[in-house]
């Protein structure tokens, strides 16, 4: 591959078609499913997918079959393949549905609003991941305009990833034969530990979320009247939350939640740390004061990756303070989101997080616990020496340094599906949600010279595939 010439190629269309397609995509406020259930009547999804499938078709690549997929009632999924010339097949990955606005956006921003600000394309969903179809085309796209060789390739685009990828595998079914057995797996719907360098997800952490709602009247009443003699529902949920979580520390306190940490993980996250330093807690907006919950960076990696971790993501039967009077209220439900270690059992997880904030409640309150999501992590296959090889070269001409390794914290469950699908290949996962980029929160942003590098080392990984 013609480095310079594959970069000049991606650089040009970046700059002239790319950027205004996700400028166009921006303004599209096509939420997920979860987050938006009459999406259908909306048609907000439609129009991004619909301007994504527009965008792929224009770039006249030889051998291009595109596809939109509508299988009853789910959302649409995007098929690309494209005829390869050298052995194999590659399955890239992305998806275009996006999260909800979290309000309040800085001045000027706004969830749907594009707006440019020296190498930052501000919106949501341009990082997280709607870059992904346009990144992944245009890698294949510089390949053949060389006229060097590449392995069959198929780009799935879906539309359900930000509710837990419901939809994703019927559509796999469904393409079994089209598929086939890929060698080489490429999602780009992860991050990045610093914009310096290729970055490669090491493993995903699972998920388990749910509702807990405990309740101790049958109506509010008044809490001069009530408190002493009905107990708080606030309190019973603290004191639920409290058989799950050392509030001192924020560790987990069941040990069914945990998995070891492999030896080579932990050798990884040793060296991410000397790499990152402090920036690995640096980036994230703290209160002046406010510290990270220890100062050994090796740990800090190894929590956000390899550890269970509690987070209350919402809360229901609070009124908002304006409006908060002086009453007892009959019932606290909070949104449980417990991050799991990427080899845990999500589903047994689930359970035991169910049994034990629903069993022996206290005053013999009426709890449950409602389980909406249990989703497996991953946690990569041993790298063959060639891609190695490849991702390590593919940072030195694009970034000027070696590539990182690194765990992620998120969830992506397609990855753990194409794992247990899959398990001969190998698995290139990265993206470029890096410091500040804050997706899923308010001012998301897309770090352009990232973007465009990572593309180019899209294209040469898939060159070295070519030719291993």
């Amino acid at each position: 591959m013609d480095v310079h010439q594959a970069r000049e190629l991606i650089d040009g269309t970046w700059s002239t078609s790319i950027l205004p397609a996700l400028e166009r995509y921006i303004a599209i406020p096509n939420q997920s499913p979860a987050f938006d259930p009459q999406w259908r009547e909306h048609g907000h999804m439609e129009r991004a997918v619909t301007l994504v499938a527009d965008w792929i078709r224009a770039q006249e690549i030889p051998g291009l079959t595109l596809d939109v997929l509508r299988l009853g009632e789910r959302t649409p999924l995007i098929c690309a393949e494209i005829a390869g010339e050298a052995a194999g097949t590659v399955l890239l990955y992305g998806h275009l549905d996006k999260q909800p606005p979290m309000e309040p956006w800085r001045e000027g921003l706004g969830p749907w609003k594009p707006v440019r600000e020296d190498d930052r394309l501000y919106g949501r969903g341009a990082a997280d991941d709607g870059y992904a179809a346009f990144a992944a085309i245009t890698a294949v796209s510089a390949l053949k305009r060389q006229g060097r060789p590449c392995a069959r390739c198929i780009v799935l685009i879906e539309a359900s990833e930000e509710s837990g990828s419901p939809d994703l595998p019927p559509y796999v079914d469904h393409l079994e034969a089209r598929i086939g057995e890929p060698d080489l797996v490429i999602g780009l719907d992860s991050g990045c530990g610093d914009y310096e360098r290729l970055w490669m997800t090491t493993s995903l952490r699972g998920l388990v979320t749910g509702t807990l709602s405990v309740s101790t009247l049958t109506e509010g009443v008044h809490s001069g009247a009530a408190s002493g003699i009905v107990p708080s529902s606030f309190r019973i949920v603290r004191h639920l939350l409290g058989r799950l979580e050392d509030d001192r520390d924020g560790r987990i306190l069941l040990p069914g939640l945990y998995a070891a940490v492999p030896v080579e993980r932990r050798r990884q996250a040793e060296a991410t740390a000397r790499v990152l330093g402090q920036s690995a807690w640096i980036e994230f907006p703290f209160q002046d004061g406010t510290t990270p919950v220890t100062g050994d960076v090796v740990e800090l990696l190894l929590n956000r990756t390899w550890r269970p971790q509690l987070e209350i993501t919402g809360a229901g039967g609070l009124p908002p303070i304006a409006s908060a009077g002086n009453v007892l209220r009959p019932v606290t439900a909070v949104k449980v989101s417990l991050r799991l270690p990427p080899t845990a059992d999500a589903r047994a997880a689930s359970l035991l997080l169910q049994e034990t904030l629903e069993s022996a409640p206290p005053h013999g309150a009426r709890v449950s616990f409602t389980a909406r999501e249990a989703a497996r992590g991953w946690n990569a296959p041993p790298l063959a020496p060639w891609l190695e090889a490849s991702v390590h070269r593919a940072s030195h001409e694009s970034f000027g340094n070696a590539a990182g390794f690194i765990g992620e914290g998120g969830t992506i469950p397609f990855m753990a599906m194409l794992g247990e699908r899959f398990p001969d290949a190998q698995f290139l996962i990265t993206g470029v949600l890096g410091p500040r980029s804050n997706a899923h929160g308010p001012n998301e942003f897309l770090h352009l010279p990232t973007a465009r590098r990572l593309t180019a080392c899209v294209a040469r990984v898939l060159s070295d595939h070519a030719a291993r």
